[in-house]
């Protein structure tokens, strides 16, 4: 018998279950758990595994597209963190809010899990001192 104030969570019941998923119906909601870089979890994927971001994003390369995160369909973003979504490019960077989710029409890429360089030519930086691409100034 579980001592006086505390639960036996061994023998809660479905109606327990129920009740708690009413009170709490989107528990974690809001907390930064963030995305690692990786492509784990249901639909996450690298950009070259989807066909649609050869179309979008034309200038890259086979290896390049392999190191851009695709964040999973339905995962919650990050409180604060910065995002492209490469279907709507032209719109630039955003930062995410607590609330928001990757949705079936989003390729959301996390800056955090992008070297400057990748993330720059994603958004659109034309500067070759931003790309690594300046010239030597000893030449």
């Amino acid at each position: 018998m579980p001592k006086h104030g505390t639960t036996d969570h061994s023998r809660a019941t479905q109606s327990d279950q129920d009740f708690d998923r009413d009170l709490h119906p989107n528990f974690l909601a809001g907390q930064n758990t963030g995305f690692d870089g990786s492509p784990e979890g249901p639909g996450g994927m690298m950009a070259d595994g989807i066909k649609k971001i050869y179309k979008l994003l034309p200038d890259f390369k086979d290896d390049e597209l392999r190191a851009i995160p695709i964040l999973p369909l339905g995962t919650r973003l990050e409180q604060g963190a910065t995002y492209l979504d490469l279907s709507r490019r032209g719109l630039g960077p955003f930062h995410g809010q607590a609330n928001m989710e990757v949705g079936p029409d989003n390729y959301y890429v996390p800056k955090k899990a992008l070297d400057y360089v990748t993330w720059n030519r994603l958004v659109g930086v034309t500067d070759p001192a931003r790309l690594d691409e300046a010239a030597d100034s000893n030449e």
